[in-house]
C-alpha cells in the first residue's frame, strides 16, 4: 500500500415507523436537542452492537471476537483442544496463568471487567501456556497477534494494562433525525384468555413511549489503519471494509421490534472514498427540517446533496470515489444497488491497498 491515507465515509437517510429502537435508563426513547430541537436519537453502541451481530452470517467465527467476563473459560477450552489429554482443573489452572501473566486481573475464574478477545489470541494464549515459557511480555503479545476482525473496527478499550487496549479503525455517529420529533405513548391492555366471560376487566395495563423519525446516519473506517491492524492483508481489508458496509447499511437494532416490527431500509445512502479525512454531513440538518405532506425523507436527501456540494467546493474536493443507493442521490456519485455496491467497493477497496510504495 501507498503511504495515502484511505476513508471510507457512509452516509445513510433511514425512516423508522413508530418505534422505541434504544431506550434510556426510564425506557424512553433517546432523544439529543440539536439545532435547538428535540431529535430523535440511536446511540452508537446500539447499532454497533446490531453490527456485530450481523457479522456473525458473513465471517467464519475464527475470524472475530467475542467481549465477555469469561476469557478464562476461553482459553481452557481452546487449551483441551490443543492437548486433550489435559484435565479440566488444570487446563483451567493454566489458562488463569497464562491470562494473570498478562496482567489481565481475573476473580473466580472470570476476568474483573469485559474483555474483547478473537479466536486466535484466545488458541495464542492457549499455545503459550502450554509450552510454560511465558511470562508479561509473551503473554501480552500473544494478546496482541491475530486481532479480530471486529476487534480492528470497533478497538478494544482495556483499563489495566493500558497496552492491551487499540484504537479502533472506525467510528460509528450517534444517529439524530433530520427533523424535530415528541414522543407519544401507546396505551395497551392484555385481557386475560382464562377469564371467566362476566369479567370484562383487562388482566394486564401498561403505556410504551416511542416516535417515529428519518433519520441521518454516518459512519467512517480508516482503511490505512485496518490494514495494518489486519496484518496488511488486502484481501482480509477489503472484506472487512464490504461486511462492514453491509451491516451499517441493513442492521437494525433490536430494541422492542417484537412491539412494533419496526425493520425498514435505508431511504438513501451514499458511500464514498476519500485520502484526506472523514467528514460528516450531518450539518446539513442543523435546521431542522419542517413537517410537510411530502414527509421528511425526500427533503433529506436533497438537504443531504446540498451541503455536501457546499462542503466539498469549499473545503476538500469531491471523493476519490463514490457510489449511491437512489437515483435521488446519483449526483453524488455512482447510483447501484446494494450488490453492485458492496461488490465494487471491496474491489476498489483491495487494488488502492495493493498499490505499491
Amino acid at each position: 500500500m501507498s503511504n495515502s491515507k484511505m476513508y471510507i465515509d457512509f452516509h445513510v437517510i433511514q425512516t423508522v415507523p413508530p418505534s422505541c429502537v434504544n431506550r434510556d435508563d426510564t425506557g424512553s426513547p433517546k432523544t439529543a436537542v440539536y439545532g435547538g430541537v428535540r431529535r430523535a436519537r440511536v446511540s452508537s453502541q446500539s447499532w454497533k452492537r446490531a453490527m456485530r451481530e450481523m457479522f456473525r452470517e458473513n465471517f467464519d467465527e475464527s475470524e472475530l471476537g467475542v467481549r465477555t467476563k469469561r476469557i478464562v473459560g476461553l482459553v481452557q477450552s481452546e487449551i483441551l483442544k490443543i492437548n486433550p489429554e489435559k484435565s479440566d482443573d488444570d487446563a483451567l489452572k493454566l489458562a488463569k496463568k497464562v491470562i494473570n501473566a498478562a496482567e489481565v486481573k481475573t476473580k473466580d475464574a472470570e476476568a474483573k471487567a469485559l474483555f474483547f478477545m478473537s479466536a486466535k489470541q484466545a488458541e495464542n494464549l492457549a499455545r503459550l501456556a502450554l509450552s510454560g515459557q511465558f511470562g508479561k511480555k509473551e503473554a501480552q503479545e500473544a494478546l496482541k497477534e491475530g486481532t479480530g476482525v471486529d476487534i480492528a473496527l470497533f478497538g478494544r478499550m482495556v483499563a489495566k494494562p493500558v497496552s492491551l487496549s487499540s484504537d479502533a479503525s472506525a467510528q460509528v455517529a450517534h444517529a439524530i433525525s433530520t427533523h424535530r420529533v415528541d414522543n407519544e405513548y401507546d396505551y395497551f391492555t392484555a385481557v386475560d384468555d382464562m377469564a371467566p366471560e362476566d369479567n370484562a376487566g383487562a388482566g394486564m395495563i401498561g403505556t410504551i413511549e416511542y416516535n417515529s423519525s428519518t433519520l441521518y446516519r454516518y459512519a467512517t473506517v480508516a482503511g490505512h489503519s485496518l490494514f495494518e491492524e489486519l496484518s496488511k492483508s488486502s484481501e482480509a481489508t477489503a472484506k472487512a471494509v464490504k461486511e462492514f458496509a453491509r451491516a451499517f447499511i441493513t442492521s437494525m437494532p433490536t430494541g422492542k421490534q417484537n412491539t412494533f416490527a419496526n425493520r425498514t431500509l435505508p431511504d438513501g445512502v451514499v458511500v464514498s472514498i476519500r485520502a484526506d479525512q472523514p467528514i460528516n454531513l450531518v450539518g446539513a440538518f442543523e435546521m431542522p427540517i419542517a413537517a410537510k405532506e411530502a414527509g421528511y425523507s425526500k427533503e433529506s436527501m436533497v438537504r443531504l446533496i446540498s451541503y455536501a456540494e457546499k462542503t466539498y467546493g469549499d473545503y476538500f474536493g469531491e471523493p476519490l470515489h463514490a457510489w449511491v443507493i437512489s437515483e435521488s442521490l446519483s449526483s453524488l456519485g455512482e447510483a447501484v444497488a446494494l450488490p453492485k455496491l458492496l461488490e465494487d467497493l471491496e474491489a476498489k477497496v483491495s487494488a488502492m491497498l495493493s498499490i505499491p510504495q
